[in-house]
Formats: structure tokens, C-alpha cells, sequence
């Protein structure tokens, strides 16, 4: 038993780690298509070996420190991104038996918890690198995911009082009759929205602002540091795209098909609509994010919360 289940960790490790560098070639070919362009083409058939030169480029490059950063802190900034975009993976059950190995009975709280770690490894980039604009980068970051966190946690406390449990599995169970985007389609855009915010995805990459901050908390990485930076935004994208499945589309409750197709099916499509993203929208000012969240997602979560209890209470068998 103990052997099937590293085995099971070590395969959705490696699964989740070149499914984010095939990710980067899945971006750059729906971006071309919705912006009328070609996207990478040269490299392999239909640009499908871009990946793999850029991979290369990535580990050959000079692995370098500048001699101002604080070393010790600047080397591990990008192992916590990356450490933390792969952990909150640990307890996403993919079908009934695929990623159970963590089949927590607090999976909604351990995946919260670890989320918001990720925002250390990003704070510790911007400041050890001790460049301005890497500081600027991170001091964003932290306010973004820090106030972010908050709203991702109350969208989520209508989907636990329906299911009665904060065990991911149970939650995918309990919506065997009806997905609860039907009951919770505000908690779901909610949700949605505070996920793009955590990954900090376009139009929310305040923190990197290429036109403002040169490239925010990561300005002075290069080679594999930079690396590790690449792989844990995209793998942030795959955990909240299957969070997204889990908790509001039914998992991997569907009919006909075998469950592992219906789980990557919904998840597939919430990361095209991710990168539809950063084709259609522009980014906005820093301080209409932040009170884009204060001012209507933390109400909104609030009243979301307010209702589905006084409907639980007022029919409670329904």
C-alpha cells in the first residue's frame, strides 16, 4: 500500500510539472488563434518542440546572484513558489482512485492554508533581491494575495454548509444529483475571480507589471530560479482550475464517460478561459483591484453566506 501510494505522488508530481511546461505551448497557440496570429510554428510540428528549447535554454543559462540580494533568501524564494504550488496538489482527488493519498477530512482548509504560503516565497524574492522594483513587485504581491485569501475563503463556506464536510471527495460526492455552481454560482465566480488574483494572472499581474515594475518580484532571476517561478504559476493555474472542478462542477461526476476523462475535460476548459483571459482583458490600476475586493467581492462573499444559510435553515431536507 505504501509503495501504490508514492507512486501515485510521484506520478501526479511528473504529471503536474510537464503538463505546466506543456502549458506554456497550449498558451502561446490559443493566444495566436483568438489574436489572428500563428503562435510559435518553427520549432517541431506546429512549434509543439518550443517547449523543449525553452526548457533548455532555461537549465543552460548562467545560474546567476547579484552581489547586492541577500543569497541564502534569494535562492529560496522560488523553491517555496514552486514547493507550495505543488503541495496544495496533495489533497485533490482527481477520480475515486487517483489522488486520494491525501484524502484529508480538512482537504478545503489544508489547500486555503498552503495556498497562502505561496506568498512568502514571493515577498522574499522582491525583498532580497534588493532592487526597488522587485520590492514594489513583492509589497503588491503580498497586499494582492493576502486580501485575495480572504474572499477565496468565504466563496467557499457555502459549498462546505451543502456538503457538511471540508473533505474534498465528500464535497465532489454530495454533488452526485446537482453541481453546486447551480446553488453557488455567486460562490463560484467569487472563487473564480480570488483564483486568478492568487495566481496573479493577467488582468490581475499587478505584481510583474511588465510596463511599470520591468518584471516585479522576479526582476533580478535568471536560469532555473527563473525557472522555478515559470513552473509554479502555471501549476497555481492547475490547482485552481481543478480546485474549480472539484468544488462547483462535480469533480469527477459525470455520465458515459470515464471519470479521469470528465476531470480533465472541466479542468481543460477553466484553463483555456484563464488564458482567454490575458487575450481579452486589459490590466487595471492596483487600487481598483483592491477595492475591486474590499468594496464588492468581500460583501458579495458575506451575503452569499448569509443566504445559503437562511435557505438551509428554511428548508433544511431540501
Amino acid at each position: 500500500m505504501i509503495l501504490l501510494n508514492l507512486l501515485d505522488i510521484i506520478g501526479i508530481l511528473l504529471v503536474l510539472v510537464i503538463a505546466a511546461a506543456g502549458l506554456t505551448w497550449i498558451e502561446r497557440r490559443l493566444l495566436g488563434f483568438w489574436q489572428d496570429r500563428r503562435g510559435p510554428n518553427r520549432v517541431g510540428p506546429f512549434g509543439s518542440l518550443q517547449v523543449l528549447a525553452d526548457m533548455l535554454k532555461i537549465l543552460f543559462k548562467q545560474d546567476w546572484v547579484p552581489p547586492f540580494a541577500d543569497r541564502a533568501l534569494f535562492v529560496l524564494a522560488p523553491a517555496m513558489v514552486m514547493a507550495t504550488a505543488l503541495l496544495a496538489f496533495a489533497v485533490v482527488p482527481v477520480t475515486p482512485s487517483i489522488g486520494i493519498v491525501g484524502n484529508l477530512n480538512i482537504g478545503v482548509l489544508f489547500f486555503l492554508a498552503v495556498t497562502s504560503l505561496s506568498v512568502y516565497g514571493v515577498v522574499l524574492a522582491g525583498w532580497s533581491s534588493n532592487n526597488k522594483f522587485s520590492l514594489l513587485g513583492g509589497m503588491r504581491a503580498t497586499a494582492q494575495l493576502v486580501s485575495y485569501e480572504v474572499f477565496m475563503g468565504l466563496s467557499l463556506i457555502g459549498v462546505v454548509m451543502l456538503a457538511g464536510s471540508f473533505s474534498l471527495a465528500d464535497i465532489v460526492r454530495a454533488q452526485r444529483h446537482v453541481w453546486f455552481i447551480l446553488p453557488q454560482f455567486p460562490g463560484f465566480l467569487l472563487f473564480l475571480i480570488a483564483g486568478i488574483a492568487e495566481t496573479h494572472r493577467l488582468p490581475f499581474d499587478l505584481p510583474e507589471g511588465e510596463n511599470e515594475l520591468g518584471a516585479g518580484f522576479h526582476t533580478e532571476y535568471s536560469g532555473m530560479k527563473f525557472g522555478m517561478f515559470f513552473i509554479g504559476e502555471y501549476v497555481g493555474i492547475l490547482v485552481i482550475a481543478a480546485m474549480t472542478t472539484i468544488l462547483f462542477l462535480g469533480g469527477w461526476q459525470g455520465p458515459m464517460l470515464p471519470p479521469l476523462l470528465w476531470f480533465l475535460g472541466k479542468t481543460a476548459v477553466l484553463v483555456a478561459f484563464f488564458i482567454l483571459l490575458r487575450a481579452a482583458l486589459p490590466r487595471p490600476r492596483y487600487d481598483q483591484l483592491m477595492a475591486l475586493g474590499w468594496k464588492l467581492m468581500l460583501p458579495l462573499s458575506l451575503l452569499n453566506i448569509a443566504v445559503t444559510g437562511a435557505i438551509m435553515l428554511a428548508w433544511p431536507g431540501g
